[in-house]
């Protein structure tokens, strides 16, 4: 069991606007700023999604540049994490330009899925194209997966070669067509992946707290911040701020006796793709 916690910081996403919490950042200015603070208390890597100017999720090279820049600026050993999401923009071309970036990390969901009102179309093309560019770029994977079949897709890219370590798996808990946040299924998926491996658990919405309380206590990293939850509380009464989330996290880490794995000492065991 590891004394160390990875804190994968998710500040923003794809889902949450203004007009839900006032808290979520969305401008490159804002995301900065909140990861840099963020960066002060004690995180690992930056999982970072962009918006263009309306606030809508874009995949846009330019805007990911300037959050890129910024963030190394006032950041500068953090890992940095792009997201290729395809919930809005399914095309490889699109949604590969991140990569061009050269960032640490970039995210790479292993399979298809649905959430309550949306749709995330993952075909094994796509799929492959993105961890081949990944690999050409010298990125590494950050493996998302949401249900025991994204696991296994995983580690038949790892067996094919089409993904080289180090690997780092974010599973996530609690989606509707997922798997659910609670010990049995937890420990099923965790148990799929080789104890070499680094692994990050994920709660969505309510069930936040409950798997960051989890994870924490298993060993695990743990994945925070408004990209997945914006409540604090569970009953959802009131909003959080992405400082919040962190330092309740690091309240929870004291508990049980964790540190936080340095983006330093992580980013040393092969997941930075710059020199340091």
């Amino acid at each position: 069991m590891s004394l160390h916690t990875i804190i994968n910081f998710c500040p923003t996403g794809m889902v949450p606007t203004k007009s839900d919490t006032p808290h979520v950042p969305i401008s490159p200015s804002e995301i900065i700023e909140q990861t840099h603070e963020a960066y002060e208390i004690g995180i690992t890597i930056a999982h970072l999604h962009a918006r263009d100017s309306d606030g809508v999720p874009t995949y846009k090279k330019s805007v990911y540049q300037e959050i890129f820049e910024g963030v190394r600026k006032h950041c500068p050993d953090l890992i940095i994490c792009g997201s290729t999401s395809g919930r809005n923009f399914p095309e490889l071309e699109k949604r590969s330009e991140v990569i061009e970036l050269k960032p640490d990390m970039c995210s790479l969901t292993l399979s298809s899925l649905n959430f309550m009102k949306q749709a995330s179309t993952n075909a094994p093309d796509i799929i492959q194209g993105l961890a081949a560019k990944m690999k050409e770029y010298g990125v590494v994977p950050e493996l998302e997966c949401f249900d025991l079949g994204m696991i296994n897709y995983g580690s038949y890219l790892i067996k094919k070669g089409l993904i080289e370590g180090p690997f780092y798996w974010n599973l996530l808990f609690g989606n509707i067509a997922g798997m659910q946040a609670n010990f049995s299924q937890i420990g099923l998926a965790t148990s799929q992946i080789p104890s070499g491996d680094f692994i990050s658990l994920a709660g969505l919405g309510a069930n936040q707290l409950t798997v960051t309380g989890m994870a924490i206590a298993m060993g695990y990293g743990v994945r925070i911040g408004l990209e997945d939850n914006i409540w604090f509380d569970k009953k959802g009464g009131k909003l959080a701020t992405n400082r919040d989330l962190l330092l309740r996290t690091h309240e929870l880490m004291a508990i049980h006796g964790k540190s936080l794995y340095s983006p330093k000492a992580f980013g040393e065991l092969g997941f930075y793709n710059r020199k340091k």
